[in-house]
């Protein structure tokens, strides 16, 4: 009973740190129909600012958090209007040629400017310790994970279904043509969506760096695991990937506890079966 509870608490801060960071992709790739695969790069990104500024500048936990978020919402600005936007509407190879050509050059640049080592965020005394929670002590960053992961997730899904920027994306979504015809700015609204995303990357790239540790190779090794996230759960459904890392972290993590020697083989056995039966991710739209 004991590792059964351990395996869940374990498998929920884990997935939920996956969904911070998968969902920004999840709404690329679902609602502005674009293959950004160097969404982990920006994530990377988000950990190194929080590290230096933390570690070198001596910054408080938090506020190096709001600098890493802000910081890649910025860059994403110029990035979305003079390099993605170019992209719209191109063939699916060619986006997937541009965002690993540009994943390449930022792992280059981290590591020039960063050096090859892992790099650690400094954490305050208040997630630094265990949170005794009856059954068992958990890590409090792990618990801080799990929060903010389920905050981005209610706070996304009232973003897109209860916002008139929802109304305006979904619009866009469905028929740009006709929405610019209704006076909708449809590139304004692709590139407020790009850069939340973008920030959304960076804040679980900080959140998470304690369980996904920052450093150069970042982007490329887990870039698979953020794509798998988005083809189980659905491109662009905030439930569906939601629901994959809940499913896919405890896969994980219960194949880490029992049986190590086997790595990721549940983990891809489980993605081969879900993809299997549900084409579409469990709750994509058909196309």
């Amino acid at each position: 009973m004991q590792t059964i509870l351990s395996i869940g608490v374990d498998a929920f801060a884990y997935g939920m740190v996956l969904f911070v960071i998968s969902i920004g992709l999840s709404v690329t790739m679902g609602l502005m129909k674009f293959a950004n695969l160097a969404h982990g790069a920006f994530a990377m990104i988000g950990g190194y600012v929080a590290s230096y500024a933390t570690q070198a500048l001596g910054w408080h936990f938090g506020f190096a958090l709001l600098a890493a978020v802000a910081a890649c919402m910025v860059l994403a600005v110029p990035l979305e209007r003079f390099l993605y936007r170019r992209f719209y509407g191109a063939s699916e190879l060619r986006q997937v040629l541009m965002t690993i050509g540009l994943t390449f050059m930022i792992i280059g640049i981290a590591n020039w400017l960063m050096g090859p080592t892992l790099k650690t965020i400094a954490l305050p005394p208040a997630l630094q310790g265990p949170v005794d929670i009856g059954f068992r002590s958990v890590p409090a960053h792990k618990i801080f994970a799990a929060v903010v992961g389920l905050l981005v997730a209610i706070g996304l899904w009232l973003l897109i279904e209860r916002t008139f920027f929802g109304v305006k994306l979904r619009a866009a979504v469905d028929d740009a043509p006709m929405a610019e015809a209704l006076g909708i700015r449809t590139k304004i609204v692709y590139a407020i969506s790009f850069s939340i995303a973008i920030g959304l990357a960076a804040l679980g790239g900080v959140v998470g760096a304690q369980l996904l540790p920052i450093e150069p190779q970042y982007a490329l090794h887990h870039m698979v695991t953020f794509l798998v996230v988005v083809s189980v759960g659905g491109a662009g459904s905030i439930g569906g990937a939601l629901a994959a890392c809940l499913i896919l972290g405890t896969v994980k993590t219960t194949g880490s506890y029992l049986m190590p020697e086997f790595g990721n083989f549940f983990f891809y056995l489980a993605v081969i079966a879900i993809v299997a039966v549900f084409p579409n991710g469990l709750m994509g739209r058909a196309k």
